[in-house]
C-alpha cells in the first residue's frame, strides 16, 4: 500500500443528504422536518423552552452575591517574591511596585493594585510600595530588613473623573 492509495472504508463516511428535493428522494416536501408547527420552520430557537412551564433554569435558587463596591487586588505571596528576587527578575535596590510586579509576572490584573500575603518565607532586603498588606506579611519583610510601604491606588475611572473636579461620594450619591 502507497501514501497515495490510502482512503476511508466504504460506508465510514455518508454523504450529505440533499432534502427537499422530490418525492422520490423520501425526503422532499417537508424536508424530514413533519408537518408544521414552530419546529418545521427556519430561525427557530427553543433550548430551555419548556412549554410556558416556568423554566428549570428559572426553578432553582440563586446563589452568592457579587459586590458592586468589591476591591480587585492582585495577590502576591511573600514566597513568590522570593522565587523572583533568587531568579534575578526583580531588582532589589529599587522599590517595587505594581508596574514590576507586573514586568516580573507575578501580579496578574489587580485593578486596585496588590495586595501582599504572608504565605512563604522572605529573607531579601526589599522595600515595597503595595495597596495592601496583611500583617503577618508586614512583619516578615520588615523583620528580613525590608519596608512595606501602603498606598491608596485610584483606578483609571476615577482619575478622570478627580479631574474634573466630582468626587466620589458625589457620583455615587447620583447613582443611588
Amino acid at each position: 500500500m502507497k501514501l497515495n492509495e490510502l482512503r476511508d472504508n466504504n460506508g465510514a463516511r455518508k454523504g450529505r443528504v440533499r432534502v427537499g428535493r422530490g418525492i422520490g428522494s423520501g425526503v422532499g416536501k417537508t424536508a424530514g422536518r413533519g408537518q408544521k408547527g414552530q419546529k418545521s420552520r427556519s430561525g427557530v430557537s427553543i433550548k430551555g423552552f419548556e412549554g410556558g412551564q416556568m423554566p428549570l433554569h428559572m426553578r432553582l435558587p440563586k446563589r452568592g452575591f457579587n459586590n458592586p463596591f468589591g476591591k480587585d487586588y492582585a495577590e502576591v505571596n511573600l514566597g513568590q517574591l522570593q522565587k523572583l528576587v533568587e531568579g534575578g527578575k526583580l531588582d532589589i535596590s529599587a522599590v517595587i511596585d505594581h508596574a514590576a510586579l507586573q514586568a516580573a509576572g507575578v501580579a496578574r490584573g489587580g485593578r486596585d493594585g496588590v495586595r501582599l500575603l504572608g504565605k512563604g518565607a522572605i529573607s531579601a532586603k526589599i522595600n515595597l510600595k503595595v495597596a495592601g498588606a496583611s500583617a503577618a506579611a508586614k512583619a516578615a519583610v520588615e523583620a528580613a530588613g525590608g519596608s512595606v510601604d501602603v498606598i491608596v491606588v485610584v483606578p483609571a475611572g476615577e482619575k478622570a473623573a478627580a479631574k474634573k473636579g466630582v468626587s466620589r461620594a458625589a457620583r455615587l450619591a447620583k447613582k443611588g
